[in-house]
């Protein structure tokens, strides 16, 4: 199971480096075309992560659908569970609203390949760690 989910660690690299250099190429503001192709990049790379954030031993965390990971962290406050699983989601929840603003704001004030390249970055750290990871377990 760990080199299925390095194999699609580098694979949703590749495809957001993909959406990248198709960003840089096509310049911004983007037409029809470019906006649609970077789009279904990045589209296909969040599906790859969300299925493999599903096989993961965390119960009610998702990566592309926030509501389900508020939802479960709601039912959390409403037994009054805090457990690991409560403060996992909330450091879910604080992780995809920080990417979200930084996000909005790159987009914004600097330009769209400044926003992919924020997604691109980490993901390269999380690459090679997991790379490496799989390595030390041989």
């Amino acid at each position: 199971m760990i080199h299925d989910q390095l194999f699609v660690v580098v694979c949703e690299l590749l495809l957001l480096a993909l959406a990248l250099v198709i960003a840089i190429l096509a310049g911004a503001p983007f037409g029809v075309v470019p906006r649609a192709a970077i789009a279904a990049v990045v589209a296909v790379a969040m599906d790859m992560q969300n299925a493999v954030a599903r096989r993961l031993p965390v119960p009610d965390l998702t990566t592309t659908v926030l509501t389900m990971t508020l939802t479960g962290l709601a039912a959390d406050v409403r037994t009054n569970r805090w457990t690991g699983s409560a403060l996992i989601r909330i450091i879910a929840v604080l992780a995809m609203l920080s990417g979200a603003v930084a996000g909005t704001l790159l987009v914004l004030h600097t330009s769209p390949e400044a926003a992919l390249a924020l997604a691109v970055a980490p993901l390269m750290l999380v690459t090679a760690a997991a790379s490496w990871s799989t390595r030390s377990e041989r």
